[in-house]
């Protein structure tokens, strides 16, 4: 017979984890409501994860995937802390490269090649 799974606050792991600098932004991001675990949204800091589960949560620009491998002790050093996940975050998209700009004010080319890149191409 197994015996209950171990299981630790989901704020505490995110600040053991290192994708938030303190614990107090990891109970406000998931008290916003923008942490899912196992694709069901947490509103409460104090929700229970464990081993195997998957996060969905932003950091920054992108949106980051990852399961728990650990539970951890501590808030450790970087190479103890990224033990703790393992990041399913898909890569992401490739930028399309700004044009090269001499230094003053841009010609009609570089106008043009511009507004192409932010999406107002001409006809």
């Amino acid at each position: 017979m197994h015996g209950p799974r171990p299981t630790i606050r989901i704020d505490k792991w995110l600040w053991y984890a290192r994708f938030l600098k303190t614990r107090g932004l990891a109970s406000k991001l998931v008290a916003g409501g923008h942490v899912r675990v196992n694709s069901g949204r947490v509103s409460k800091p104090s929700h229970g994860i464990g081993q195997g589960d998957t996060l969905t949560f932003p950091q920054g620009r992108q949106i980051r995937v990852v399961r728990v491998a650990a539970l951890g002790t501590r808030r450790g050093p970087a190479p103890e802390a990224q033990a703790l996940y393992q990041d399913l975050t898909p890569p992401p998209e490739p930028q399309p490269a700004a044009p090269k700009r001499e230094a003053g004010r841009p010609d009609r080319k570089h106008r043009r090649m511009a507004a192409r890149l932010k999406g107002f191409g001409l006809e």
